[in-house]
């Protein structure tokens, strides 16, 4: 039997009989949602995270995201015993534990390694591949033949090749034959209950026909749906343009608000009459800017990959040169507001209602009211905020609290600006006090 067989043959009856080790590296909003779908299938999982916090929590059954319950934890047995990462014999039970760790040499127990790490963009647009590459550096120390390599972390066409393949392979062992690459993006929204890890069809290219066979394996023994494409960069541009899609046409809806606003036409109004077309047409909305992880910075990625080839990405970089303007579009309303009743913006106090990125989370990542904060600060403003899932955040030179009493705060405000519509608000009553109102959601929408 050739060594290829071998090593797929031993891997795929570790899959089949779950007598596989599944690592996850980086235990973030990705990674812990995948480890328990992988723990839930029967799989003994470890996972890996730098951050001793998580890892901390994590052995106590204590979760950290939103979208992962600490009673789905402690439904995992414990894998602690006597201070040390252990696991109950296979005995017939349909789940097993998740350990955590800080350790890398952890991997070496590993037969598939998943790796969710950041793919954030650098200072100068650039992407950040510092994350993977140190996940990547530290999988080839521990490497070893029969081992199935997942990159899921959101990047550009290539990177798999060009990064993670040469890593993995540096020590003699070679994807297809002693080991196995693959790359299935994430396709986590956080927050969402209908879509979730297990439930949401899973992409998934590998470097060789062998180690699809082998990816396919390991995630269809977890998840409900496998897409497999022809390589790892079909894969990649797959997620790509999935949120590129979303960025374009959201980057669209906010040119045709800029455009109603000139016309003195209701966007709204309009948006809400083509939706009622059944074929031919989307919805998408506008709003304050674009926030979350990958909606502003994946397109990003391929518009510099392309600028790398000498080409462009006209769609993606006008799409953000309009959804990066939203937040000062916004600012602006709220200072021509004031202005129409005789208020300037310095010194006004500005009440920003939600700052998370989307409704009904915490996640403030890449939040555009950030941004919108920032440059009501630098006119002069005194800007408080209310979100009742954010307590308090800090972000360069921001140091903020929640107002602690929200009708207090809307009956001192000179404006009020609503930036995330959490279901929880009660719009009728901000609606009812009368007060000068910059609405980025249309939340008012039928309380007039």
């Amino acid at each position: 039997m050739t060594t290829e067989a071998t090593a797929a043959t031993t891997l795929l009856s570790r899959i089949n009989d779950r007598t596989a080790t599944v690592g996850i590296v980086g235990l973030g909003y990705v990674g812990l949602p995948l480890a328990v779908a992988f723990a839930q299938a029967g799989f003994r999982v470890i996972g890996i995270d730098i951050d001793q916090t998580k890892v901390d929590a994590l052995n106590r059954q204590e979760s950290y995201i939103e979208d992962v319950a600490s009673t789905t934890l402690r439904a995992l047995r414990a894998p602690i015993k006597d201070g040390r990462l252990t696991f109950p014999i296979n005995d017939g039970h349909p789940t097993f534990p998740i350990a955590a760790t800080t350790d890398f040499a952890a991997l070496a127990e590993c037969d598939a390694v998943s790796i969710c790490v950041p793919t954030p963009l650098a200072k100068t647009g650039d992407p950040d591949m510092s994350y993977i590459i140190a996940a990547a550096d530290q999988v080839a120390r521990y490497l070893h033949p029969g081992m199935l390599v997942v990159l899921e972390s959101t990047t550009y066409p290539g990177t798999t090749t060009e990064h993670l393949l040469p890593r993995v392979e540096a020590g003699g062992l070679k994807a297809g034959q002693e080991i196995f690459v693959c790359f299935s993006p994430e396709r986590v929204d956080p927050g969402r209950t209908d879509w979730t890890t297990v439930t949401t069809p899973k992409v998934i290219g590998g470097v060789t026909e062998t180690c699809l066979e082998m990816g396919l394996a390991l995630y269809g023994a977890a998840l409900e749906t496998l897409v497999p494409v022809s390589s790892t960069e079909a894969a990649e541009m797959t997620k790509i343009f999935e949120n590129t899609f979303r960025a374009v046409n959201i980057g669209l809806a906010n040119e045709l608000l800029l455009m109603c606003d000139k016309l003195d036409i209701d966007v709204w109004e309009v948006i809400d009459a083509a939706a009622t077309k059944p074929f031919g047409f989307m919805k998408f909305t506008p709003g304050p800017g674009i926030g979350g992880h990958c909606i502003p910075i994946d397109p990003l990625y391929l518009s510099w990959k392309l600028k790398s080839l000498k080409a462009t990405a006209r769609f993606i970089d006008l799409a953000d040169e309009i959804n990066s303007g939203m937040p000062a579009y916004w600012v602006q309303r709220v200072q021509d507001a004031l202005n129409e009743v005789g208020k300037p913006l310095r010194g006004s106090k500005v009440l920003v209602l939600g700052v998370a990125y989307k409704p009904d989370t915490s996640d403030m990542r890449e939040s555009p009211a950030l941004e919108i904060i920032h440059q009501l600060q630098a006119k002069g403003a005194v800007v408080s905020y209310h979100d009742p899932y954010v307590p308090s955040f800090r972000h360069d030179g921001l140091d903020m609290e929640c107002v602690r009493e929200l009708a207090d705060a809307l009956t001192c405000a000179d404006c009020v600006m609503i930036v995330t519509d959490h279901a929880g608000y009660d719009w009728s009553i901000v609606h009812a006090q009368e007060l000068l109102v910059i609405d980025t959601r249309n939340a008012l929408a039928g309380l007039a």
